[in-house]
């Protein structure tokens, strides 16, 4: 039987920390601390919190998220985002443990044809995107032992997310409109949570695959406009009411932060080093709104 782990996991109000607790509790010991517990702006308060804790692993599940934000506060975001991973995974090498932490479909700035592979160049858009391929960089210059996992539209039954946005929008309108020209995957919490389980388990029992940056979003694709029209397909078969939904480009829906049209991730090569494989972004949401009822 193995050993307890003893696993510090940063970000604890967001969705993928809220479903790492869930997906990970009985691994050991988990030490799941918030904003007010840890201040990702300040990297002196990350050194004396994992010198304390002295963990087994680092998941850092925190970011600064709010993409059109970021826009007007780029200092804040390249401190939580940029700044803070390298931190972590400079610490992580000290203590010769593994650092997992979560980056971005945004690296990318989906002029691509095809899926984006991990060697492909980056090239974001904007000041969310820099500041997560900082961060990146940031970690791999720490040369340690790290997985970054680029993951795409994160939604959960927590939080502020596409998911519970529509679902509400949907049911207070009569007609809405979404972009229907960026395609990518939607990616449930529990579907992050439930892969990075599987990592940590291969890493335990050791059978681990090769460090480095890794896809890891469900499988399949569909737009903005499609994943809207699956979430009202729930609400009607619910018997709930539903919006009609009207298709519309980027172009005619300007925000502050360009997004990528492009963002699907190929996520082969997780499957090929470390034999973990992703459902399909559909089934993957079916899953989720079956805890919401």
């Amino acid at each position: 039987m193995s050993s307890p782990l003893r696993i510090l996991i940063s970000g604890r109000q967001g969705q993928v920390a809220q479903a790492l607790q869930h997906s990970l509790k009985d691994l050991g010991e988990l030490i799941v601390l918030s904003r007010e517990q840890l201040d990702l702006s300040e990297p002196a308060s990350i050194r004396k919190v994992v010198r304390h804790v002295r963990p087994d692993l680092i998941v850092n599940a925190a970011a600064h998220t709010a993409v059109d934000q970021a826009e007007s506060e780029p200092e804040l975001a390249y401190a939580i985002n940029a700044i803070s991973p390298g931190v972590f995974a400079e610490e992580a090498a000290a203590l010769g443990i593994p650092f997992i932490h979560y980056s971005t479909d945004y690296v990318f700035d989906g002029s691509k044809d095809g899926a984006w592979v991990e060697r492909d160049t980056p090239n974001p858009l904007g000041v969310y995107g820099s500041s997560k391929l900082a961060g990146e960089q940031a970690i791999a210059a720490a040369g340690g032992q790290y997985l970054v996992l680029r993951t795409s539209w994160v939604y959960s039954l927590i939080g502020r997310n596409f998911l519970l946005t529509m679902q509400r929008l949907l049911q207070e309108r009569e007609k809405l409109t979404l972009v229907a020209d960026q395609i990518g995957a939607p990616t449930w919490a529990g579907t992050i949570a439930q892969s990075t389980r599987a990592l940590i388990e291969r890493w335990r029992d050791g059978k681990p695959g090769a460090w480095g940056v890794y896809h890891m979003t469900a499988s399949g694709e569909t737009s903005w406009f499609g994943f809207a029209q699956a979430i009202g397909q729930e609400l009607i078969k619910a018997g709930k009411p539903c919006a009609i939904l009207e298709p519309i480009s980027s172009s005619a829906y300007p925000t502050p932060a360009t997004r990528p049209l492009n963002s699907r991730l190929d996520c082969s090569r997780l499957q090929r080093e470390w034999g973990v494989t992703q459902p399909d972004w559909h089934d993957a949401m079916l899953e989720c709104l079956a805890q919401q009822r």
